[in-house]
């Protein structure tokens, strides 16, 4: 039986026996091949699929918030709070009320779907809307929550946000029984990037003798005990071109882009996306809306899998850097790409992606025409 994050990863996680086991059966999420989208782009490799909008509020979020707000209990918080463009506000509002902490979370006034936002009020969270972007909207928090100690943030400025997130890239290798080749994924706040690049790290470099003193770090083979340790993949992150401020090398001040989760237009973790970047040789660029709408539409009619906007940009990058070559496209090539949330989060872009319904009369030669089109 799956006992969530903080009890499957116990020994990886900065927690304590004070630390409280909640869990709503977070993590754990199905990680499916995607053979027909192999062959539609001309992907000779294998793809597979990152589900976690299959964690309990439909958002990877969730996995970084069980350990923030388990800690924050740890440490007596009166007050949990957050700023978010939704799937955080509706991850925090969760666990608070699981937890029974008193939960206020500031929301960017009409930025937000209809979907995270009817699940923050549902779990009982204080919701309030400022007349603000999210930049200005997560500063506006961080200073809240700088003058009062009571109150603790959880947005992934909080390192055990990240150190909760990591959990995904161990879940990946023990699937596949190493590391992928390429790790696509979704930049926004850049959180995740982050944490999965130290969760791939942790997972190269643990020692499967148990020996404290094992220098796995830097080699493949273990010097102390011969053990094989993992390999690292290429950290591969896409933003919205109209959110880029890591490919602009600058923050953007007004972004814009239909994929709200990643309408972010100063990253909270830009550093530790470079770092993913770089330590991988990896890549950050950006695809345009029209692109993350194509793969939008693309990745439930080819695999099954329903997934919001913001996650399609890993899709939409995959296929980028497919054209450019960026890609070894060989039968031994394994691609994961992170599909961040459930796409019940975004109705609206649903509605607007599957155009005027069919109607028909209930007449069953009207009917049959319609069948035989």
């Amino acid at each position: 039986m799956w006992r969530g994050i903080i009890e499957e990863f116990r020994d990886f996680l900065p927690v304590t026996e004070n630390t409280p086991s909640i869990t709503l059966g977070e993590g754990g999420t199905p990680l499916v091949r995607a053979r027909n989208l192999e062959r539609t782009i001309g992907f000779k490799g294998e793809i597979w699929l990152k589900c976690e909008g299959a964690n309990p509020t439909g958002s990877f979020k969730d996995r970084g918030m069980v350990v923030a707000v388990a800690k924050a209990m740890e440490e007596g918080t009166e007050l949990i709070i957050c700023a978010s463009t939704g799937n955080t506000a509706a991850a925090a509002a969760a666990y608070c009320a699981a937890a029974d902490i008193k939960c206020v979370v500031f929301v960017p006034e009409g930025g937000i779907a209809k979907g995270k936002l009817a699940q923050m009020h549902q779990y009982g969270a204080k919701v309030i809307q400022v007349r603000a972007n999210f930049d200005e909207t997560l500063k506006l928090t961080q200073q809240i929550a700088e003058n009062d100690p009571a109150v603790t943030i959880v947005n992934s400025t909080n390192p055990d946000r990240i150190e909760g997130q990591k959990t995904a890239a161990f879940e990946i290798c023990e699937v596949l029984g190493e590391a992928p080749d390429y790790h696509f994924i979704p930049v926004g706040n850049a959180g995740n990037i982050t944490a999965y690049w130290r969760g791939y790290k942790e997972y190269a470099g643990r020692c499967t003798c148990g020996r404290s003193d094992c220098s796995c770090c830097d080699t493949t083979i273990c010097e102390s005990c011969s053990c094989l340790t993992g390999l690292l993949p290429r950290m591969m992150g896409y933003q919205a071109a109209g959110a880029a401020p890591i490919v602009r090398g600058k923050p953007v001040k007004n972004p814009k882009t239909f994929a709200s989760a990643i309408r972010i237009g100063n990253p909270a973790s830009w550093q530790g996306a470079l770092d993913a970047r770089d330590e991988s040789g990896g890549v950050i660029e950006s695809v345009t809306d029209r692109q993350i709408r194509a793969a939008y539409k693309m990745i439930p009619a080819l695999s099954g899998v329903y997934c919001e906007p913001a996650s399609a940009a890993s899709v939409a990058g995959l296929i980028k850097a497919l054209r450019k070559g960026q890609v070894t496209n060989t039968e031994e090539t394994v691609v994961v790409c992170t599909l961040t949330g459930n796409g019940l989060k975004d109705p609206d872009s649903a509605m607007e992606a599957m155009g005027e319904p069919i109607v028909v009369d209930a007449d069953p030669e009207k009917v049959a025409k319609l069948l035989a089109e």
